[in-house]
């Protein structure tokens, strides 16, 4: 199917949808599902084939999610992945609503004649005013990529990975004006490995939470979830603000081990920067590098003997940093701006026997 234009994705919010409302006389419950990222898409995916099995007792009757914006390197405005994901499983184009806010009349209006006995968010990306949460009969449900009341708010994924849990999971949470805080229907744990990244891990989250979602749906559509959803127990409550880019800077006076979790924790987006320096045949400073910082792991035998703890050395195929309290992280992979990723030992090569300092 061919794409879409940026405006005619806009228009779907704009426009009566009363002549493509589902048919009330239908058994099946009208389910509403709200997203935007790609870990989005493969929930929809997921609800999409859900509906379509023998038995299902509900269907998809409209997809919300972010206006189409402007990614990759061209800036070309491109539906979110979620609406990509619509389209390419024919689902009807205007069904497929795209407000700037949740909050708007028309989208408002458009949502209340499809009469929807649920709402099911994943990262989503707007605020639910209440105006909103009163039209599903039967409430909206988010999927959190946390242990509730763990980890509420924008980076809930990050933040844990940042603060090296050992153990995260998956939560379903009926949505309340408050951040993250209404009542919680079931939640899933999962071990966390100490080198995952954070977009591997906000896929296997969103995955899990998808299966949960589609176990839970027949007590969420017969009433039986609110009535055994347990409230969260707001005193343990911590919270997961939204990264800022400014974030990204790797301090070396810090343990490797807090460096380690920060790179998996912001990999992806904003990612993690070094800045380093080329010494010359004087060791004078001289072509000083802003590196991206890819993959790391935690030096377990720092041996490495510098008069300098400023200078990078290279063993095993890694760059080691020298770090707070005598520790040390081994950078496996880099990237400078604009380039590809490269590995250490590639870097290390292009260096043609230079010195290598840390800033």
């Amino acid at each position: 199917m061919k794409m879409h234009s940026a405006m005619t994705l806009r228009r779907f919010c704009c426009y009566s949808v009363a002549s493509s409302a589902i048919n009330p006389t239908t058994r099946k419950k009208q389910l509403v599902f709200m997203g935007s990222p790609q870990v989005s898409a493969s929930v929809l995916e997921a609800l999409l084939d859900a509906s379509s099995s023998p038995g299902s007792m509900f269907q998809v009757a409209a997809v919300v999610t972010q206006p189409p914006s402007g990614r990759d390197r061209g800036r070309k405005v491109m539906p979110s992945p979620v609406a990509q994901r619509a389209l390419d499983r024919g689902f009807p184009s205007d069904l497929i609503f795209t407000p700037e806010r949740a909050g708007e009349e028309t989208f408002l209006s458009n949502l209340k004649a499809l009469q929807p006995e649920l709402c099911i968010t994943a990262a989503y990306g707007n605020i639910l005013p209440s105006k909103f949460l009163k039209i599903p009969s039967f409430g909206t449900v988010n999927i959190h990529p946390s242990i509730l009341p763990l980890y509420r708010g924008a980076a809930p994924v990050q933040r844990a990975l940042q603060d090296g849990v050992k153990e995260t999971g998956v939560s379903l949470v009926f949505t309340i004006l408050a951040l993250d805080a209404g009542p919680v229907i079931a939640c899933e744990r999962l071990q966390v490995d100490d080198c995952i990244k954070a977009p591997e891990l906000l896929a296997l989250l969103f995955d899990r939470g998808s299966k949960l979602l589609i176990h839970e749906l027949p007590s969420i559509l017969d009433g039986s979830a609110s009535v055994r959803a347990q409230a969260q127990d707001d005193s343990k409550a911590t919270l997961a603000p939204k990264i800022m880019p400014e974030e990204s800077w790797l301090s070396f006076d810090q343990e490797a081990w807090v460096l380690h979790n920060k790179v998996r924790a912001f990999a992806g987006w904003p990612g993690t920067r070094a800045k380093v320096c080329i010494l010359d045949g004087n060791d004078h400073q001289n072509n000083i590098l802003e590196l991206k910082v890819i993959t790391t792991k935690v030096c377990t035998d720092n041996n490495t003997q510098v008069n300098d703890k400023d200078i990078v050395t290279f063993a095993g195929g890694a760059l080691v940093f020298q770090c707070g309290g005598d520790t040390a992280l081994e950078v496996l992979e880099v990237q400078f701006p604009g380039k590809k990723v490269a590995s250490a030992n590639a870097f290390w090569n292009g260096l043609r026997g230079r010195k290598l300092k840390k800033l």
